[in-house]
């Protein structure tokens, strides 16, 4: 099994969990329904089989229901299971592709996203609250990348009610999703060679995949293979396969030489730091497992274009935002700590590259993830945002989570990820225990977040006249802060993110704190302006 033993019976477990039945003549939804009809054949996966699909939505304040004609659509589509773990769960996800009546594929505009034919349906059994995938998404968005539409959905196979699910768009090449350059057959030469291409870290096979020269850094002699996702493996011919092979090996030779953080000679002319810094944001944010060693994306469009290897979009997040028991110390901590890039530590199976880590030991790199952490702190990654948009989900969800329960009576049952913390027994539970965790990450990430504050980058100081200072540091009894920015408020984190020391200052433009008492070490000093400029420095109290 994927994660060991542990996962197994956990697996196990959840399929011993009694599935309900529910008559879908009295399902009124607010949310989308997705309606599929087989027609007597048994979806599997690979191929897709035949089938009809409605899709009925009319509206923010009205109620949707089985018996409506599909106004949204109304038509064919091909059909299969999809994912690897997710699979072998009770509640099934699927792929699907828009049909016309001849069997092609039809582009079609669904709930609200941009025409396409190529859809996913992302089951949440592994995933209480509903909003694993799309919080992620929706930052990543926010971020300024792209990354997949969604629409929480409920779906009915066959006259049977399967739940709650995330609609969304699959991850392909296209003007309206990974916007790179079409790679056509005959696009063997020149700057046509040089993109687009999709390729990311995953399970893999010999024949879909290439393998990397350098082992990662921090697991000597093991083997890390990239895997083709655009072109696919069955469509990309050698000129191109040699050409994004070549490249990536340059990046990674580049970046593991002696002058990688050259600014023009180094790792900056072959990749995109903002992508791989963003990324690493959400990645770590959410402590995801599966970041770096699966479903992690990798897109370069042409040189024409750019030309830079971005990290991204984001992908599979069923697995992260908790705490695991997955014979990983990294992802059981209960005290919001550890870094899941460093998942290759836990013996895991695909290998991550370990890319992040080489770029990491550059501190201007460093620095750029600070400073735009401390950004994204006071804006998308706030404590008022982030709570903001899990209650909407809730509320959004509200009627239907007690349907999806009824159909996956779940709830107070570890299934799925085999979790440390204990099972909440209703739907709030599980929403207060999701906030509190991500309080918690927070607080962690606030107290070791590698590198420091690029103040010119900081927004609501003034680039040139902002003043800022702490000393003495290392400080035994006091410490001073100075600027010429009114202060609201002087804060001292341990390395666990827990407030040792706060002051209120409120317009004034310094103080001091008494930190007699704190245990000699590191600690990290945040500093919040009356325009809500944050600024972050660490500290060492002797």
């Amino acid at each position: 099994m994927k994660y060991g033993l542990i996962s197994f019976f956990a697996f196990l477990f959840s399929c011993s969990i009694y599935a309900q039945s529910l008559e879908v003549s009295d399902i009124y939804s607010n949310l989308p329904l997705i309606v599929i009809n087989t027609n007597g054949q048994t979806i599997v996966d690979e191929p897709k089989i035949k089938a009809d699909i409605k899709i009925i939505y009319k509206g923010v304040s009205a109620l949707n229901h089985y018996a409506d004609s599909g106004n949204i659509y109304d038509g064919l589509c091909g059909i299969e299971y999809r994912g690897t773990y997710s699979q072998t769960l009770p509640q099934k996800p699927f792929g699907f592709e828009t049909r016309d009546s001849l069997g092609n594929n039809n582009n079609v505009s669904l709930l609200d996203m941009p025409a396409e034919n190529d859809w996913i349906l992302l089951a949440n059994y592994n995933d209480k609250v509903f909003m694993r995938n799309t919080l992620a998404f929706h930052l990543f968005e926010k971020m300024g990348h792209y990354a997949p539409r969604t629409r929480i959905c409920e779906v009915i196979v066959n006259d049977t009610y399967e739940g709650i699910y995330i609609f969304t768009e699959k991850i392909k090449r296209d003007k309206n999703r990974v916007d790179i350059a079409r790679l056509d057959e005959d696009d063997n030469a020149g700057d046509s060679l040089t993109g687009g291409y999709i390729f990311k870290t995953d399970y893999y096979h010999e024949t879909d995949s290439w393998l990397s020269a350098y082992s990662p850094i921090d697991h000597p002699g093991s083997r890390v293979y990239f895997v083709y996702e655009y072109p696919e493996p069955d469509l990309i011919d050698s000129f191109q396969m040699n050409y994004i092979q070549e490249f990536v090996n340059t990046c990674e030779t580049i970046l593991y030489g002696d002058n990688f953080k050259d600014p023009q000679l180094g790792y900056r002319a072959y990749i995109d730091t903002k992508s791989f810094i963003d990324y690493f944001i959400i990645g770590e944010l959410s402590r995801n497992i599966d970041a770096y060693k699966k479903s992690a994306l990798f897109h370069k469009d042409r040189d024409d274009n750019g030309g830079l290897l971005k990290r991204g979009p984001v992908w599979d997040f069923d697995w992260a935002w908790k705490n695991m028991n997955n014979n990983c110390d990294i992802f059981a901590a209960t005290n919001g700590s550890g870094w899941a890039y460093q998942v290759n530590t836990c013996d895991n199976w695909p290998v991550a590259p370990a890319w992040i880590i080489r770029l990491l030991q550059d501190k201007a790199f460093e620095d750029e993830l600070y400073t735009r952490y401390t950004m994204l702190r006071n804006t998308i990654l706030s404590e008022d945002y982030l709570e903001h948009y899990i209650d909407s989900v809730a509320l959004l969800v509200n009627d239907a989570q007690a349907r999806h329960y009824k159909r996956w009576p779940i709830l107070g049952f570890n299934v799925g990820t085999p979790e440390v913390d204990y099972q909440p027994s209703s739907y709030e539970g599980e929403i207060f225990k999701f906030k509190s965790w991500i309080a918690t990450r927070l607080s962690w990430l606030d107290a070791n977040m590698p590198g420091e504050l690029i103040v010119s980058n900081t927004p609501g100081l003034n680039d040139d006249q902002f003043i800022f200072r702490l000393f003495p540091n290392p400080v035994r009894d006091f410490l001073f802060i100075e600027s010429d920015q009114p202060i609201l408020k002087v804060e001292i984190l341990n390395t666990a993110g827990m407030i040792m020391r706060s002051l209120m200052i409120e317009g004034c433009y310094s103080s001091a704190l008494d930190v007699n008492g704190l245990n000699p070490g590191i600690y990290v000093v945040r500093t919040t302006f009356e325009n809500n400029a944050i600024v972050v420095r660490r500290i060492v109290v002797e």
